[in-house]
């Protein structure tokens, strides 16, 4: 159940345990904090993502070590048989990332919610702005899945070798080099043989909510991903690749692979 829509959520809001992921482009000038204080899912804990990246790593949002991550859900009072729900308020659709994550790291029971903030809120569902008490727990245990990242080595390999699809989720525009990068230091363009899905085709702009299996599968053709191959997403830094992940798993039933440095990485001068 990768995906759970608003209608599921309010029956069963306390029976999950929520993270209100958002996470905004550092020139969009919005806050994310200052907006899960202001309003929020019930029951929702923030997680920001900034935060709990690899602080180590001179690239943005690159996963941290699974010592941290399995501290980080005792924290936060998760336990494995938790079914998580994560949600976000973002453009970018940040709620993928920590939906990404919390698989790679083991936990199975770990669903998105369809439209996330923005439709819970055009359908008048309930928010509030009180922070609940978190009793942390003890003895996560995390089993991580290594193969699901891929490095910048296996990813130049790749480009020679062909072992599988790599697929950017970035601008058209970004992808053909037409434009500047965000972030400084960076060349323009894509990397060799890599196809091209810019995130926004996978999703409804009316509702914000992913669009259909058969739409997904129609998106992917004309892209010429054949996503019957073994395939991998990147972005900018990790975090679009996890919405074409979403997509990939909803028209799979697969697991996502993601290019973590993604061209953060591969593309510094």
């Amino acid at each position: 159940m990768n995906l759970i829509n608003t209608e599921w959520l309010k029956a069963n809001l306390n029976k999950v345990k929520i993270f209100d992921a958002t996470w905004h482009m550092p020139d969009s000038k919005r806050n994310a904090k200052e907006e899960y204080y202001e309003k929020h899912i019930p029951g929702a804990i923030f997680w920001d993502l900034d935060k709990h990246s690899d602080k180590n790593s001179s690239y943005p949002h690159m996963m941290p070590n699974s010592d941290y991550w399995a501290e980080m859900l005792c924290r936060f009072g998760i336990k494995n048989e938790d079914h998580i729900v994560v949600y976000d308020f973002s453009d970018v659709y940040s709620s993928c990332r920590l939906w990404f994550s919390l698989k790679y790291f083991g936990h199975q029971k770990v669903s998105v919610l369809d439209g996330g903030l923005f439709k819970w809120l055009s359908e008048n569902r309930p928010t509030t702005n009180k922070i609940n008490k978190i009793l942390p727990k003890s003895n996560y245990k995390i089993k991580e899945n290594h193969d699901w990242i891929k490095n910048k080595e296996q990813v130049n390999k790749n480009i020679k070798k062909n072992s599988f699809i790599l697929v950017d989720a970035r601008s058209r525009d970004r992808f053909q080099g037409k434009i500047e990068e965000p972030r400084p230091g960076l060349a323009k363009g894509c990397i060799p043989g890599s196809k091209n899905i810019p995130y926004q085709n996978c999703i409804d702009n009316q509702m914000r909510t992913f669009k259909k299996k058969s739409e997904l599968v129609k998106i992917f053709n004309e892209n010429d991903v054949d996503y019957n191959k073994s395939t991998v997403f990147s972005c900018g830094s990790g975090v679009t690749a996890c919405v074409l992940g979403l997509a990939y798993s909803l028209i799979t039933d697969k697991n996502a692979l993601i290019y973590d440095g993604s061209f953060s990485e591969w593309g510094k001068k």
